[in-house]
């Protein structure tokens, strides 16, 4: 499945720093996301354009993740002869991150 078929996003950018809040639209997926976006996995499918670990805190009351990105300063907003360097589209490239769904049994206790 892909995540965009369980939450959506807002992201930002500051220099350096890209953040991404991934929500769910409806909070029985929450756990979903908090077993499958983990900070490793995030890291990986940006690996060739961040710098360093990626940040993850939870907020559950909001059914949502935020993470915190760090990109070279050569990629940084400010800095990039990109012609899209921002943040903004890096949300729309973590909702096609592919996401393992295990089916739930008729019946079954969570």
């Amino acid at each position: 499945m892909i995540l965009r078929e369980l939450a959506h996003s807002r992201t930002g950018d500051k220099g350096n720093l890209v953040t991404i809040s991934l929500i769910a639209y409806r909070g029985e997926d929450f756990p979903l996301l908090v077993r499958e976006v983990t900070p490793e996995r995030v890291a990986r499918h940006f690996s060739e354009i961040i710098d360093g670990p990626v940040t993850r805190y939870v907020l559950p009351h909001l059914s949502a993740l935020n993470l915190v990105l760090r990109r070279p300063a050569t990629l940084a907003v400010t800095r990039s002869l990109a012609l899209d360097a921002h943040g903004k589209c890096l949300g729309s490239a973590l909702l096609a991150l592919e996401i393992e769904v295990t089916p739930r049994v008729k019946g079954s206790a969570d």
